[in-house]
This record gives structure tokens, C-alpha cells and sequence, in this order.
């Protein structure tokens, strides 16, 4: 029984060092990596795409290069089958490894956090610059680009920014301002591309 119960912690530990591993964060070069804020055009009422039971609408077309602030896998909430990874992303000043250096940056519920001692850039700029963005794979091949996204890595990708909704009414919605902050402020994004870029 304890030999057993040795393999399984020894496999826990494995299985650990190989998620880190291939998420270990990246040192990027200094200075503003991701200048341009997410491109963004409207669609009015746009289309209908399903997944499964999940429709998802679509609101906008979205276009961002940005750096990875962090990462966050899901696998047990409401939404995980749906978008398995949240990225924090940044852009302008909030891809700036001195600035960033001077940011606690971290994950969880879905939510994205950050705390200073003292602000690097204005309040608003931080707020404004960064935003946590749920992860929507169109295909299996985004899914394999997300799930080899990692910290401090400069990615672009595109797609739509989407609502979501099941028959027996679960809804999940997109935020379409990068100018929100607190719940619902969160992007949605169905992804249709993703690449990491030269830096």
C-alpha cells in the first residue's frame, strides 16, 4: 500500500514539474513589447456558432498583439469544457518588463488581480492596458498554441469576441470595452488564431 501510495505522490510530482516546465515564464527584452490596444470591430447582432450545446454570438471581431501576464488552466468550472485557459494580457506600457516589475500580477475564478506598492504608471493606464481574457479554441490547433502560451511571451491572436449561452439558461457574456474593470469586465474570445511573436 505505501509503495503505491509513493508512485502516486512521485507521479504527482512528475506530472507538476512537466506543467511548469512547459509554462515556465519567459525574461522578454526591455521596453514596450505590445505597443497598439486591442483592434476591435462591432457586429451588431453577428451570428451563431455552436459548440455542442453551447451557441456562442458573436459581437465583435477582435485583433490583439499583447504580452502574457499570466496563465490559468481551468478544468472543473461551469465554463472550463468551453475555455479551458485564461490569459492576462497587456499592451502599451503594461508590456514593459520595468513597469511589469513593479506589478504582482496573478489569477484566479476567472478574475485577474494585480497589486502595487507604489504605481509605475497611472492607475487608470493599468486598468485600461490590461484586461483577463477567457480563451474560446476554435479548433484543436489553437487549443495546442494555448496550452503552450506562456508568461512574458508576446502572442497575437485573432477572432471574436462572443456571449455564450446553454438551453437551460446559463449565459456568459463578453465584456466589449477595455475601459470596465470588476466582474463582467472580462473578454470572451473565440480564437481562431494564435502565434507567439519574434521578439
Amino acid at each position: 500500500m505505501q509503495r503505491f501510495l509513493l508512485i502516486g505522490v512521485m507521479l504527482i510530482v512528475m506530472l507538476g514539474a512537466a506543467h511548469w516546465f512547459r509554462h515556465r515564464p519567459l525574461a522578454p527584452a526591455a521596453g514596450v513589447l505590445a505597443i497598439d490596444a486591442p483592434q476591435q470591430v462591432d457586429l451588431g447582432d453577428g451570428t451563431a456558432l455552436q459548440r455542442g450545446d453551447v451557441t456562442l454570438r458573436t459581437r465583435a471581431h477582435f485583433e490583439v498583439t499583447a504580452r502574457v501576464l499570466s496563465r490559468e488552466d481551468y478544468r472543473f468550472d461551469a465554463g472550463a469544457s468551453l475555455a479551458p485557459v485564461d490569459l492576462a494580457l497587456g499592451w502599451g506600457r503594461m508590456s514593459d518588463s520595468e513597469v511589469l516589475a513593479q506589478i504582482t500580477v496573478s489569477q484566479g475564478n476567472r478574475f485577474y488581480y494585480w497589486h502595487v506598492d507604489h504605481f509605475p504608471i497611472p492607475r487608470r493606464e493599468i486598468e485600461t492596458s490590461s484586461a483577463n481574457m477567457h480563451m474560446i479554441p476554435a479548433d484543436d490547433g489553437v487549443r495546442r498554441a494555448l496550452e503552450r502560451v506562456r508568461k512574458g511571451e508576446v502572442v497575437h491572436l485573432e477572432g471574436f469576441l462572443v456571449d455564450a449561452s446553454r438551453p437551460d439558461g446559463w449565459r456568459w457574456r463578453t465584456s466589449m470595452s477595455r475601459d470596465d474593470t470588476g466582474n463582467g469586465a472580462c473578454e470572451l474570445v473565440y480564437v481562431e488564431s494564435l502565434a507567439p511573436v519574434d521578439q
